[in-house]
Formats: structure tokens, C-alpha cells, sequence
């Protein structure tokens, strides 16, 4: 049981594993699909190119599994390109298919500033989650990405930032959350965040 984080080869695991374990959650990493599956909750963090992450999970063992734990209705986390792998396809990578866990794609950040977006950035919040309980209004977050998710259904986005653009920040959908920002380097707001997370009560 706990919170599980899904080791494949890509992403910020150690700085998440011990984000959770400073709010008191049991937590554990690993590159166990079978294992994955008996955590009460699990995170995919993901770090690197769209196209390179579907082949760690799919080398891994991992797709069927994150497909097991939708169905079951598990809460799911994904964090940074752990979220954009749970939409369709992504310019990043073409050819090659996401997890369709939410329908839309994702497609390259073009603004005039810089890219990749790297920083601190304000939330907003368009309606109301669970996931950010406590979470006031323009409160900043760390981003680091040169993507961006667009969701074919807009009652999925329960957070937005601006950069250029209107941000994707932030989906839900039935247990799923994802979120494009770094939660385990965003201070106090994050860690807030994951707690949200670590506690939520599926519905």
C-alpha cells in the first residue's frame, strides 16, 4: 500500500520520494509494475521527450499496468511529462501514441519569450479541485517545459497559467490528476499540493 512512484527510467523520482516522506506519507519508488499496482495511490513524474517516455513504460511493463489503475479507479498524479504521456500524441514525437488517458494533444510552446518556459509562474483556477484545497489564487509554482497539453474537453483544465499563452496547468478527470509544473520544487505551495494528493478520498 502508500503512494507509489513509478520508476521508468525518466523523471525527478528521489525529489518526490522525499517530498511525500516530509509530509508523512509511506511511500516507495519502483520499476515494478506488479508492485505499482498495490499502492492505495501512485505518481508519474516524467522528465525527457514524449516519445522516449511511451517506450521506457512500454519496455517496462508499465502501459498495461497505468491502464489497470485507471480502471480501477486508482488516484493517479502525473507530474510534467507525466502528464503531458497521459494525452493522445504530442508534436514532440510524432507517430507515436500517448495513453489516452484524457483526449487532446500536446504541441510545441510558441511565444516570443523563452523556451523552454523555466521558472516561477502564478496559478489560476478555473474551477474547483481537490487537488489544490488551500490554494489561493496566483499562487507561484515551478515550470520547466518547452510543451504544452491541450485538452479536447476544457472542463478537464482546473489549472491555467500565462506565458505567452494561456497554460494548461492543471487536469482532473474521474481519480486522474496531472499537472505541468513541478509540485516537488515549488516550496511550501507544492508541498501542499502533493499533500492534496496523498490525502484525497477517491470518489
Amino acid at each position: 500500500m502508500g503512494i507509489g512512484i513509478i520508476d521508468y527510467g525518466m523523471g525527478n523520482l528521489r525529489s518526490v520520494e522525499k517530498a511525500i516522506n516530509h509530509l508523512g506519507f509511506d511511500v516507495f519508488v519502483s520499476s515494478d509494475p506488479q508492485k505499482i499496482m498495490t499502492a492505495e495511490k501512485v505518481i508519474l513524474p516524467g522528465v525527457g521527450a514524449f516519445g522516449d517516455a511511451m517506450l521506457e513504460l512500454e519496455k517496462r511493463g508499465f502501459i498495461q499496468a497505468i491502464k489497470e489503475i485507471v480502471n480501477r479507479r486508482t488516484p493517479l498524479l502525473g507530474i510534467c511529462l507525466g502528464l503531458q504521456i497521459f494525452f493522445e500524441e504530442s508534436e514532440e514525437s510524432a507517430g507515436i501514441k500517448g495513453l489516452c488517458i484524457f483526449k487532446g494533444r500536446v504541441i510545441r510552446l510558441r511565444v516570443k519569450l523563452k523556451v523552454p518556459h523555466i521558472g516561477w509562474n502564478q496559478l489560476n483556477f478555473p474551477r474547483k479541485s481537490s487537488l489544490f484545497n488551500g490554494i489561493q489564487d496566483n499562487s507561484f509554482v515551478y515550470f520547466v517545459h518547452s510543451y504544452i497539453v491541450v485538452p479536447e474537453d476544457e472542463k478537464n483544465i482546473i489549472a491555467t497559467a500565462e506565458y505567452g499563452v494561456k497554460i494548461t496547468a492543471g487536469v482532473e478527470k474521474d481519480n486522474i490528476f496531472g499537472v505541468q509544473f513541478h509540485p516537488e520544487k515549488s516550496q511550501s505551495i507544492g508541498l501542499k499540493i502533493l499533500d492534496n494528493f496523498c490525502a484525497f478520498l477517491p470518489k
